[in-house]
């Protein structure tokens, strides 16, 4: 009877601390385990006794590359709770700021740790001696995705401008015509790094997946909307735990959830796109159509490309919302405390980030729970391991290695902060 463990210790070009361990038993793997073996960051169990201002401040903490995610989803739980609606602008500007986060992540995402994947190479610093056009390109992108959050957001990285009721301060028209002119340059790039990764060499690989994002009567999806899934999930925010759970996993610090009596689900772009791509504009679809995509994706290694598309949509949006802007009366709608519960979901580039609020009668949080898009992914990043390890037994460790690191960079799994090098065990008994 022969065994085998491989070992990877440190995964690199992920935005966090994990570790790999694949298990082989007479020729067969028998477990793949992602784990994640930072310790617990405790920020459900911080925001408790903290008043309901503090909130967003301390949730952006959560993630320096999505932190607007955290806010927008912390700021509508609380108005949810407290029984309150921004108006049309305000809701603009917070789909507006979205917009740049998600043009600065999916840029960083695809270019700097994504690309080397397909193009055979271990970092962007060693690609871009090869590709430095489109590094260059990704750069730029980012800067434009970091300009808007900045603007909006006050500053690049945990922005201090946002609010619940709103903003502490609303920009005028023209602060926006600088921006315009770097998201219309933006847009040209996006078009143009979508139709280079198109052209990348995918796996043959797919997976029979349950896709979950929000669904919204008439956009593509950002703060708002019902929880929708291709296998008949059709919910409510308030109702996530009707349909889902998170459990302890002994290998993870990371809960992982799943969709009760069925099992692993999946969100993030290729969600989002399966669940919603009639939202799209019909340039944006023909241009899906034109890098090779349907109305579904299943293949994980294409999802590079359908964030291509999503960092074109979002310099469309962005480009519209700035075009149709009005700046609002005030910056925010005034708040009156009140006890209650609230739910708040909205789409951070990786996936659904869900919150929940209990709140007293001053506001102050009673009890938080937070689930964010890694840990509802992790289940399906460990089907994807099995799968890939499965088809490449008969390779070399390293190889089998490479391919598993791969699969899990699919999902742009956002830990904490980023690794900087692998290492290999091989243990055989």
């Amino acid at each position: 009877m022969a065994t085998k463990t491989i070992r990877v210790d440190y995964l690199a070009r992920v935005e966090g601390e994990g570790a790999l361990d694949l298990h082989l038993k007479d020729g067969q793997v028998t477990s793949a385990q992602l784990n994640i073996f930072e310790p617990p960051r405790l920020f459900e169990a911080l925001l408790r006794g903290r008043g309901f201002a503090e909130t967003p401040d301390i949730v952006a903490r959560i993630c320096g590359i999505c932190p607007v995610a955290y806010q927008m989803s912390a700021v509508h739980a609380l108005e949810n709770a407290f029984g309150i609606k921004v108006d049309a602008q305000l809701r603009a500007l917070r789909r507006l700021i979205y917009c740049g986060e998600w043009i600065e992540s999916h840029a960083l995402h695809v270019v700097m740790l994504h690309a080397p994947d397909f193009l055979g190479f271990p970092d962007a610093i060693q690609m871009a001696r090869a590709h430095g056009e489109a590094v260059r390109r990704g750069l730029a992108l980012k800067k434009a995705g970091n300009e808007l959050i900045r603007l909006l957001g006050g500053r690049e990285i945990h922005p201090v401008n946002v609010k619940v009721g709103g903003f502490y301060r609303v920009p005028g028209r023209d602060e926006l015509t600088p921006v315009t002119e770097s998201l219309e340059r933006a847009r040209d790039l996006a078009v143009d790094l979508l139709r280079w990764v198109a052209t990348f060499d995918f796996p043959d690989f797919e997976q029979d997946y349950e896709f979950v994002a929000l669904r919204h009567g008439t956009e593509y999806p950002f703060n708002e909307g019902r929880l929708v899934s291709t296998r008949g999930i059709d919910i409510d925010i308030a109702d996530f735990d009707t349909e889902f759970e998170e459990r302890q996993v002994a290998h993870s610090t990371a809960l992982h959830a799943v969709v009760k009596r069925r099992g692993a689900y999946l969100v993030g772009p290729l969600a989002r796109y399966a669940v919603n791509f009639d939202r799209f504009p019909q340039h944006v679809q023909a241009l899906a159509r034109e890098a090779g995509l349907g109305p579904v994706c299943r293949n994980p290694f294409r999802s590079i490309v359908v964030r291509s598309l999503e960092l074109v949509y979002a310099c469309d949006e962005a480009l519209r919302l700035i075009a149709a802007y009005e700046a609002p009366e005030v910056a925010a709608v005034p708040i009156q405390p009140r006890a209650g519960t609230g739910f708040g979901c909205t789409e951070a580039p990786r996936g659904i980030c869900w919150h929940r609020y209990r709140l007293d009668t001053d506001g102050a949080i009673v009890e938080a729970r937070i689930v964010p898009p890694t840990s509802q992914n992790q289940p399906s990043i460990e089907a994807d391991l099995m799968a890939v390890a499965t088809s490449a037994l008969d390779q070399p460790d390293d190889v089998l290695r490479d391919r598993c690191e791969r699969s899990i960079r699919n999902y742009d799994p956002c830990i904490s902060c980023s690794a900087h090098f692998l290492k290999l065990s091989v243990h055989r008994t």
